[in-house]
């Protein structure tokens, strides 16, 4: 679609060199073309133009101060994308690699991902290029009161709440929330995933990877299958890939993988999921697992392939990257193909490129997207906005039956959209057009704002 194309070039000169938000943004228009055709007030509204410029973009220096009195600098970020729907909502990584592209891809992901819960969240996401790893408490606390000073100006119950993110966990969260209520005199609920003490939400830290499992176990039983036995292949060993490996041996499946920084951890009988957790815990390498557990193998990122990732070099049922974006290439599609792979869901954002992607749906591989399959994290961060605003606690239960059925109705939502429009068991075009459609409208709703 002509309109379509101009919106994207114009979108690439105006954001040269930031290439995880155009991959992003171009994943999504090219689903738009059918809506557009069908509601030509979307585009005389500059609907689209809209969604993919962010309201708001915060860029800030953030100096710190190391234990042996060295002054630091980094810089911090936060996109404030969408609010149609609600105050932004989405996480802060602090991590090497993040800078304006990597944020703004996030943070586009999340208007759509939130909007696909059917939750009253807009989008946003921020972070900095700080790297927590090796530094002392003393110096994360001292990192995050810099970085809470600039924020809190932009943040509020109503306007925006971060969460966590990869590098930012409830220690993080406790040191920013610390400095918010003393600079604003105010205990509320400006952001998630706080520890209990807080006043978080029971299941936070567990929720985005128990959000993946039952989003799997709902693809599955719309073909009339089930977790049991099926024989999954992981990547990463953070937060999110360790609380899923969890959930899914808890469901029958059988683990055969997951990966780190220095290399990828298999083994064909399944992986001892606990050992993995201690080890991860510890912050020692997964290599050492081998030394405990005879028959898994350890493969050190240099002895990777050269075309791709050696966690999709083996058999498998399932297959779900979870480490970081555009880890999965077409390469390593081609290897989970080859390897009898016949259901791909991705837990990181966007972690599959677009010809992986691509060759996934000439393989008719049923491929659940991120931004359906990863919003369990978002969801029970609203429900800890819930619970803060009318000064409750819920049950693991309640929560836990709550998130249940927020990622059911994801998935149904998804499913009847890319029914609706002609693309049975396309998730991706069924994602990408519910989201877009609920924001749309609030978006159409509020005039030229």
């Amino acid at each position: 679609m002509q309109y379509l194309e101009k919106i994207l070039d114009d979108l690439k000169n105006n954001n040269p060199g930031e290439e995880e938000f155009i991959q992003a943004a171009e994943e999504v228009l090219s689903s738009l073309s059918p809506v557009l055709q069908e509601q030509p007030d979307y585009q005389r509204s500059a609907i689209v133009e809209k969604l993919v410029e962010p309201e708001r973009q915060i860029f800030f220096r953030v100096p710190w101060q190391d234990d042996d009195g060295q002054v630091h600098v980094n810089r911090g970020y936060r996109i404030e994308f969408n609010s149609a729907l609600g105050p932004f909502k989405g996480g802060l990584r602090f991590h090497p690699s993040v800078n304006a592209s990597v944020v703004k891809f996030l943070g586009f992901e999340q208007s759509l991902k939130n909007a696909l819960t059917g939750l009253p969240l807009g989008g946003g996401k921020g972070g900095a290029d700080f790297d927590p790893k090796g530094k002392s408490d003393d110096e994360i606390m001292r990192f995050c009161q810099s970085f809470m000073t600039e924020m809190s100006r932009h943040l509020g119950p109503n306007t925006d709440v971060p969460a966590g993110d990869i590098g930012v966990s409830s220690r993080e969260i406790g040191y920013l929330f610390g400095h918010y209520k003393r600079l604003t005199n105010r205990f509320e609920g400006v952001l998630t995933g706080k520890s209990a003490e807080l006043n978080g939400s029971v299941l936070r830290t567990e929720s985005t990877g128990l959000g993946i499992a039952y989003f799997i176990q709902n693809m599955l039983k719309d073909k009339d299958d089930t977790l049991k036995d099926k024989r999954c292949l992981i990547s990463g060993a953070g937060n999110v890939a360790i609380h899923l490996m969890k959930k899914l041996k808890d469901m029958g499946a059988i683990v055969l993988s997951c990966s780190d920084s220095k290399g990828c951890l298999y083994d064909e009988n399944g992986l001892d999921v606990e050992c993995v957790a201690k080890i991860k815990a510890k912050g020692e390498s997964l290599q050492s697992y081998t030394e405990q557990n005879a028959d898994a193998t350890f493969t050190s990122i240099d002895d990777y392939p050269s075309d791709g990732h050696q966690v999709w070099r083996y058999k498998c049922d399932i297959a779900i990257p979870c480490a970081t974006q555009n880890e999965l290439g077409e390469a390593d599609a081609k290897a989970l193909v080859d390897n009898n792979c016949s259901l791909v869901c991705e837990g990181a954002n966007m972690p599959c490129t677009a010809p992986a992607i691509d060759y996934f749906k000439d393989q008719n591989i049923y491929f659940g997207p991120s931004k359906a399959a990863n919003a369990g994290g978002v969801a029970v961060s609203q429900f800890e906005m819930a619970q803060n605003a009318s000064m409750q606690s819920w049950s693991e239960q309640d929560v836990d039956e709550k998130l249940q059925d927020v990622m059911a109705h994801i998935f149904k939502t998804i499913r009847d959209t890319a029914n609706e429009y002609g693309c049975e068991n396309n998730l991706v075009m069924g994602a990408n057009i519910a989201g877009f459609k609920r924001v749309a409208r609030a978006m159409l709703a509020q005039g030229v704002v």
